[in-house]
């Protein structure tokens, strides 16, 4: 049995220009094409993009997913049992990452000093209120908390303006290259996820690469975070995660 390139993009959940991409770059080739020429998957290319989306999601670059996987060396069990490893690192590093860093920190939404009306020009109908107690009770007393809380106290109406409007700036372009089939792993997303970490830094509190892949994490576990950059374009919270992770691994 055979699967055309949408049918394998609705089982992955992964867009058809990802695959397009995968196909490309010699990732993922197709094991045949149907008479008209279009691509069709079989089982074992199934097989295989499972692979790819394991590493994908560790944040491995895609050029060293294709020399793992191509690796005559290595079997399907080898690769299930790094794999396990790997994710159970990982479980364990954001399980203590956890305990030290925000689940809503963004400054928006804390300690912001403007009136109804202002709020409103700034923040349209997301009020930053709504979640300042939540953001005390789970994270009051942490250094980033502090920090941010002092930055934003002193804020004003056009200071809101103008970081709301950086952060709207960055996640348009990042949209614009999810639209172009840019991979998240790419340089021109990683230095776009630098930006965010930068612009975090720079206004709310001093952001290490670890507090920004737990933020990363955290706009695709928290539905109020996938709502807000899916709003902006469909699978953006995953892209900017993954562009996040793929920063943070090239940092490293």
């Amino acid at each position: 049995m055979s699967h055309s390139v949408g049918q394998v993009a609705g089982f992955a959940r992964v867009t058809v220009r990802t695959l397009h991409h995968y196909d490309e770059i010699g990732l993922l080739s197709p094991s045949g094409r149907s008479g008209a020429g279009h691509r069709r998957y079989d089982d074992g290319d199934l097989d295989r993009l499972q692979r790819i989306l394991f590493y994908r999601e560790l944040g491995f670059p895609l050029d060293e997913v294709a020399a793992l996987l191509d690796d005559p060396d290595a079997d399907p069990q080898e690769h299930l049992r790094r794999q396990h490893a790997l994710l159970s690192e990982r479980i364990g590093t954001l399980q203590r990452m956890a305990a030290a860093v925000e689940r809503a920190m963004e400054a928006r939404t804390m300690s912001i000093k403007l009136t109804p009306e202002e709020k409103f020009e700034v923040f349209g109908d997301f009020d930053p209120d709504e979640h300042a107690a939540e953001v005390e009770e789970r994270w009051g007393g942490t250094e980033a908390y502090e920090e941010s809380a002092r930055r934003s106290a002193g804020y004003t109406k056009e200071d809101w303006k103008r970081i709301t409007a950086e952060a709207e700036d960055i996640s348009r372009r990042l949209a614009e290259l999810l639209d172009a089939g840019v991979s998240a792993e790419s340089g021109r997303a990683m230095d776009l996820a630098e930006e965010h970490r930068g612009w975090i830094g720079r206004n709310h509190y001093a952001c290490s690469y670890e507090m920004h892949v737990c933020l990363g994490e955290m706009y695709v576990a928290d539905e109020r975070f996938t709502a807000y950059y899916d709003a902006v374009r469909p699978g953006l919270a995953v892209f900017v995660r993954d562009a996040i992770m793929a920063n943070a691994v090239r940092k490293a």
